[in-house]
């Protein structure tokens, strides 16, 4: 049941993850009528919302886009960052967004940071109670199966609540990206359309990400009941 579950994920998530792709590549094609570049963007937003001690700079890769709250830093690929087209526009800003929502303590933001140490562990003790599951490492026979598979359950749960919580964060940094785009004239309408496009495909990876989890947990709970 569980691997199909999870290979169930993996198409989905695939399916998903291509749409995006291609969704930017094809946006990538479109110039801006603003013709500014992604880090000019996202500067610009920065400035029209009074934010003055966030960093806009390039990492390398593709899609690697992300706002790092502890160096409040709004990292760009070099696609997005020196990029002049609509795709660049709508990543710029929606990264831009989660800036905005960290000025603001915007509250799932701040969960979600919280969090961020308690999932980590939570993944890292899910590995090695499958891996040593996997060996048949004598440690795990210390343990009665409901013990373990509480365990399990546990940490999924905080995995999947950090899933959940990513949503609204994710869907309001796409709102405010799309509100400012509209309002400073850097897209026109059908430029707009497409940014909302390329943010919605975005947003989608978290939704099936969120749902897969939730589907874990379940599984896993209704293990438990066997």
């Amino acid at each position: 049941m569980i691997w199909l579950i999870v290979i169930t994920f993996m198409i989905i998530g695939g399916l998903v993850s291509g749409k995006l792709k291609r969704k930017f590549k094809e946006y990538s094609r479109v110039a801006t009528t603003s013709g500014l570049s992604g880090k000019e963007i996202a500067e610009k937003m920065l400035f029209d919302n009074g934010i003055s001690d966030v960093k806009v700079v390039s990492v390398p890769g593709k899609l690697t886009d992300h706002y790092n709250p502890e160096d409040k830093t709004i990292n760009l690929s070099p696609d997005v960052y020196q990029g002049r087209h609509v795709s660049a526009a709508a990543v710029a800003a929606h990264e831009c967004g989660h800036a905005l929502q960290h000025a603001q303590a915007y509250q799932w933001l701040q969960v979600r940071s919280q969090m961020v140490p308690i999932v980590n562990f939570s993944g890292t003790m899910m590995n090695t109670i499958f891996i040593l599951g996997f060996l048949g490492a004598g440690v795990l026979h210390m343990f009665s199966f409901y013990h373990m598979i509480m365990a399990i359950i546990f940490f999924q749960a905080m995995i999947t609540i950090f899933s959940l919580i990513t949503l609204p964060v994710e869907f309001d940094a796409s709102r405010r990206a799309l509100v400012w785009l509209k309002s400073s004239n850097i897209t026109n309408d059908r430029e707009l359309v497409m940014a909302e496009d390329a943010l919605k495909w975005a947003a989608s990876t978290y939704v099936v990400a969120a749902i897969a989890a939730a589907s874990y947990l379940l599984y896993y709970i209704a293990l438990s009941r066997d």
